[in-house]
């Protein structure tokens, strides 16, 4: 099987910290930026590393854009200079280009000659510092579609000691619990008391949920803000 090809175009914080992470997943990496600093500091750690201008179309073509199954343009100097790259790679018949936005501005424009994703790290970071604020019971929250999200939850005090069955979780909150993640006291290899982390991942009706269990929960958006707390 042919390994997948991915281009970042722009090695900011962002693009940078993108383009190691893919090539260590065992993703082909190519990374591009006018910065000769940064190709250097980053060709040890991707496939290739090239100095090019985002702008010029020729150079992205020589680049071997056309060969990438997704285009990520990490451009956040310049809107301009970010849309004008995105509309490059979408000429050079890339199929699945990711774009870092800057604004909703830019969000729409880059929707518009052909983005099929669109980031907003700044935004996203701001929304899960402001969630943890208001839910510090939250752990993790993954969109799983637009009416579903999955959580991970300190379990409620009110619901501890009680089996799922009895604490009417799905009933009081109209969600349901996939997954339980339990702290396991056990002895370790020096003889001092520990704890381990054990999951159970089809948890029944009659299991019980214990003081500093995390639950794994799925549910609308409407009935996890519910259970969240939020108006």
């Amino acid at each position: 099987m042919k390994k997948k090809q991915y281009a970042v175009i722009g090695l900011g914080t962002f693009g940078y910290n993108v383009a190691v992470e893919l090539e260590k997943k065992g993703i082909q990496v190519l990374a591009i930026d006018n910065d000769s600093e940064i190709i250097n500091k980053i060709s040890a750690f991707v496939t290739q590393a090239l100095i090019a201008d985002a702008t010029d179309e020729k150079a992205m073509e020589d680049a071997g854009i056309a060969d990438c199954d997704t285009v990520i343009v990490s451009i956040g100097e310049s809107i301009e200079t970010s849309i004008l790259s995105t509309l490059i790679v979408k000429e050079l018949g890339v199929k699945n280009i990711i774009v870092k936005s800057a604004s909703s501005w830019h969000s729409k424009v880059a929707a518009k000659i052909g983005a099929n994703t669109i980031v907003y790290p700044e935004f996203e970071m701001a929304k899960k510092l402001v969630d943890g604020i208001r839910s510090p019971n939250i752990l993790e929250q993954i969109e799983l579609s637009k009416e579903y999200n999955l959580i991970e939850v300190v379990a409620p005090e009110e619901i501890l000691g009680k089996t799922i069955k009895s604490s009417g979780f799905r009933n009081n909150y109209g969600v349901n619990i996939i997954a339980i993640r339990k702290q396991i006291p056990f002895i370790n290899d020096d003889g001092q008391s520990d704890m381990k982390e054990e999951i159970n991942m089809v948890p029944g009706p009659e299991d019980e949920i214990d003081q500093n269990d995390i639950l794994v929960v799925v549910g609308s958006k409407e009935s996890l803000a519910k259970l969240k707390g939020d108006k």
